[in-house]
């Protein structure tokens, strides 16, 4: 199962009842280690599959539920976690009759993983406080594996309370869980984040693109020169990769692209100048048309590499 979690060990939390929305790469082993943690766990995917497949892998590790509705998961839960692909499918969780907030109780907390909109997360705050309700933006960092070894960055925008009530229990799945500010900040640092990234994969690309045509051991380089001051993640972890051409695994093109589509509409609202960023999301756009949708990031190389020869 790709979203199988790698074991760690998990500080001492009281168990909690908790719901989880959206089994997706992120949220299935996110989910798997909210229970490892000692917690119950109900579950709800829209494609239901893949809850029951969740709830089959982890029958043994606690308290597990499989749920029809976001709704029917959030029942009785005491914090709500939710991972899902954009605005308008968190909309689709949380809001109406079916949705997470319907099911919820008085005081408790909606934790939101997506990487969405600050005005999403701002409009759930508010419909939230209105139904004496608590919502936390938190989107994460650290891409598939590191949901799967527990090791991600969360980014939190919120209620000061109520980020000091998830954030002990968020740790089973991260290294660090930081509140940023208030309502919508979380969306804003994750922007940040992805906007980092966007022109350090870039320069990473054309580094190693320049290297190669100077018949250089890009390898042996990469080791060198990640000793100094041009180190990076993307440099550890992608490197060796993209001198190798492997590009089947990690953040999908088509996500990054979404994510930057977020930051160019918020620089268009606040007067921010990106234009780096702008021209890699055209970048990734190019890699998209080579059909490269869910080639991993560090696929922008295969812009700046010849074309093979026909025949």
């Amino acid at each position: 199962m790709t979203g199988s979690i790698e074991s760690r060990t998990y500080a001492q939390v009281a168990p909690r009842r908790l719901a989880f929305l959206g089994l997706g790469v992120m949220g299935y082993p996110m989910a798997g280690h909210l229970l490892k943690a000692g917690h119950a766990v109900a579950v709800y995917n829209r494609t239901a599959s893949k809850a029951i497949a969740w709830c089959a892998e982890y029958t043994g590790a606690g308290a597990v539920k499989h749920a029809q509705t976001p709704r029917e998961a959030a029942e009785g839960a005491e914090l709500v976690f939710c991972c899902v692909g954009n605005d308008d499918d968190l909309r689709s969780v949380v809001l109406g009759g079916d949705g997470a907030f319907a099911g919820m109780q008085a005081g408790a907390i909606f934790v939101d993983h997506t990487t969405a909109s600050a005005a999403v997360a701002r409009e759930l705050h508010g419909g939230a406080l209105e139904l004496g309700l608590q919502f936390v933006d938190a989107p994460v960092s650290g891409g598939q594996a590191g949901a799967q070894k527990g090791v991600l960055t969360v980014m939190c925008g919120g209620d000061q309370a109520a980020f000091d009530a998830m954030q002990p229990i968020a740790m089973a799945y991260a290294r660090a869980c930081t509140r940023i500010g208030a309502s919508g900040a979380g969306q804003l640092a994750k922007m940040v984040n992805q906007t980092c990234i966007a022109g350090m994969v870039q320069g990473l690309s054309e580094a190693i693109a320049f290297g190669l045509r100077a018949g250089l051991d890009m390898p042996l380089v990469l080791d060198v020169i990640g000793k100094g001051a041009a180190q990076s993640w993307q440099m550890d972890n992608r490197g060796k990769t993209m001198v190798q051409g492997e590009f089947d695994f990690g953040f999908a093109v088509d996500w990054m692209r979404k994510d930057l589509g977020l930051v160019l509409d918020e620089a268009r609202r606040n007067g921010a100048l990106l234009p780096v960023t702008a021209l890699v999301d055209q970048f990734y756009a190019d890699v998209q048309q080579r059909g490269g949708q869910r080639w991993d990031t560090s696929s922008l190389i295969t812009r700046l590499q010849p074309e093979p020869k026909a025949g």
